[in-house]
């Protein structure tokens, strides 16, 4: 019974171990900018999908390459969900600034487009997207170059987004009618994908009794090296430095000449980077699906919040702890060991699935910030008493 109890503790850490990934990069947007970021969870899908995509290109390749594409992916899916969290920054967040709600409501709308977009992306989006970008956005930065048209700009920006999505319309209708089926069969679907781990991590080690496989093991040692990275570049680095700066009060910094808007794009940049880094880890531990996001961003939010907004030690101890309470009741672990207390069994048996595990632990945390209302570690600085 205590090997089992070891057991699911161990799986617990891990699951707690993705939180952290997913919670570094929330926290530290939440902390410096105040933007709830309901797509966060989005960016962790796309990681998963990436990892995905990843896996098939080196598949195809063969041989070392199917062993080593885990790393290769990491890379991908951190710079590009970091470009995708970069341009929401500039193209929505950056607008809503001060406005909690709207900033809420924006990214949860842009969530619902990720997961549309994923379950119907195809050949002929993709060339359309970029066409409108390219027809868009050049037009844009050309007329930002023409002083003279200062007057009738919003008249131009207008006919200039009609034309755009004109040409870019006829454009796909003709692809679309062109070669039919072949552009527009959806990439990924509905339907969730799986996601092979490597060779040498498809196996596990046996310590005292208790299974370790090599997966939970490697995403362990992942968070291990994501949190140190991440402690090394606020500490030690001069735009580390500067993100500490604004997050302990933003009008101070911005007096002292340091560039509240890139701090604020970098850091939004590397949140999102971190989350795909997570989206990586999760796709080893089961398959991958357009809602793979929903199923961690309430948790990964509770981190966030538990551990004290913007505190790396709070978010360290508030995943590993929220991980492993989900595991151990959602389990069925511990309803087994209260088997001699029939009461505190039977109570726990009826949580004892995953839905239900999430509802008891959120109950729990609402009790704990009832009592510690700033999480585990509250934020220190002048703008916090404000």
């Amino acid at each position: 019974m205590f090997t089992v109890f070891l057991e699911a503790v161990f799986n617990g850490i891990s699951i707690g171990a993705v939180l952290l990934i997913a919670a570094l990069g929330l926290a530290i947007i939440f902390g410096l900018m105040g933007v709830i970021n309901m797509a966060h969870g989005e960016l962790m899908m796309f990681g998963a999908y990436t990892t995905f995509v990843v896996q098939n290109s080196c598949k195809q390749l063969g041989g070392v390459w199917f062993e080593v594409y885990i790393f290769l992916a990491l890379i991908i899916a951190f710079i590009f969900t970091a470009v995708v969290g970069l341009i929401l920054e500039r193209g929505v967040i950056r607008y809503l600034y001060g406005r909690p709600l709207e900033t809420l409501l924006a990214t949860w709308g842009v969530s619902l487009i990720f997961q549309q977009f994923v379950r119907s992306v195809n050949l002929v989006l993709v060339i359309g997207i970029g066409l409108f970008s390219i027809l868009f956005f050049g037009g844009l930065w050309i007329l930002n170059s023409r002083t003279n048209l200062a007057r009738i700009r919003n008249w131009v920006v207008a006919v200039l987004l009609l034309l755009s999505l004109g040409v870019t319309i006829t454009t796909c209708n003709l692809l679309s009618q062109t070669y039919q089926l072949t552009v527009t069969q959806p990439w990924f679907g509905a339907q969730n994908v799986d996601v092979t781990a490597p060779t040498w991590l498809q196996d596990g080690i046996s310590l005292a009794g208790v299974q370790l496989p090599f997966a939970r093991l490697f995403i362990i040692g992942l968070t291990i090296i994501s949190v140190t990275g991440i402690y090394l570049f606020l500490q030690g680095s001069k735009w580390g430095l500067r993100i500490r700066s604004v997050t302990q009060n933003r009008s101070m910094s911005a007096c002292l000449g340091i560039p509240t808007e890139k701090v604020d794009a970098i850091t939004f940049a590397l949140g999102s980077g971190l989350a795909g880094v997570a989206g990586c880890a999760i796709s080893l531990l089961g398959s991958v699906g357009p809602n793979t996001g929903q199923n961690y961003i309430i948790d990964t939010f509770m981190v966030v919040v538990v551990g004290g907004v913007g505190n790396l030690a709070g978010s360290i101890v508030a995943a590993l702890a929220i991980g492993t309470a989900n595991f151990l009741i959602g389990s069925s672990t511990l309803a087994s060991l209260l088997t001699p207390v029939k009461p505190l069994a039977d109570f726990f048996a009826f949580f004892a699935t995953t839905s239900m595990a999430k509802v008891m632990v959120f109950a729990l945390i609402i009790v704990f910030l009832q009592w510690k209302p700033r999480g585990i570690f509250p934020q220190k600085g002048r703008s916090v008493d404000v």
